[in-house]
């Protein structure tokens, strides 16, 4: 049974940034006490264990296994599709569409990491999604802006965006997949808890 907790010394971050930030689980995660081989095999990776979302999320291991299996699909299949950094910079437009804080610093970081664009990344997150990024990086981010809000205004328009940008069939799946996946992560992370300093984590 999950039990409600608070962290009275935390003060949640108001600001978006690429600094690493700490996330604060408002119900009970359980402990590496309480794991059985079932928890165990829906966390994928041991180090996992160390994460409260994950051991929050681990009360359903089933689910959770789904859900980190469809994430590293999406974000480390190496097989084509579109570059890394466009994967990040679309879960980055996404968290900062979203309003999520903690998972724009995620991907904000590693969109800078893998692109060597820091300073339009952060513009990105100062500035919000309609900032100019140029424009294959304003058709991703203008696509998953548009899923974001409603699948429904996804469309005709973003994909001729994305064509128009030089985004072949697989790379727009990847921008579709990538927003989409963020879109519910989104979701799930601000209804369960929220961010806190690095510090504080």
């Amino acid at each position: 049974m999950t039990k409600t907790i608070s962290y009275p010394d935390s003060t949640p971050p108001a600001v978006f940034t690429q600094d690493e930030l700490g996330w604060a689980p408002w119900l009970q995660p359980l402990t590496e006490a309480e794991l059985t081989e079932r928890h165990w095999a829906g966390l994928v990776d041991a180090s996992r264990s160390k994460s409260d979302y994950f051991m929050l999320l681990a009360h359903d291991p089933e689910v959770l296994e789904a859900r980190t299996n469809a994430d590293k699909d999406i974000f480390y299949n190496p097989n084509g599709g579109l570059p890394r950094a466009e994967r990040e910079l679309s879960a980055t437009a996404t968290s900062r569409h979203n309003g999520c804080i903690f998972c724009a610093s995620v991907h904000s970081r590693f969109a800078s990491t893998h692109s060597k664009r820091r300073d339009d990344v952060q513009r990105l997150l100062d500035d919000g999604v309609d900032t100019d990024l140029g424009e294959r990086w304003n058709a991703v981010k203008q696509a998953a802006v548009a899923l974001s809000d409603t699948p429904g205004q996804f469309g005709v328009a973003e994909i001729a965006e994305l064509r128009a940008a030089g985004l072949d069939d697989f790379e727009i799946t990847d921008v579709i997949s990538t927003s989409a996946f963020f879109n519910w992560a989104n979701r799930l992370m601000l209804s369960l808890g929220e961010p806190v300093p690095a510090k504080a984590a």
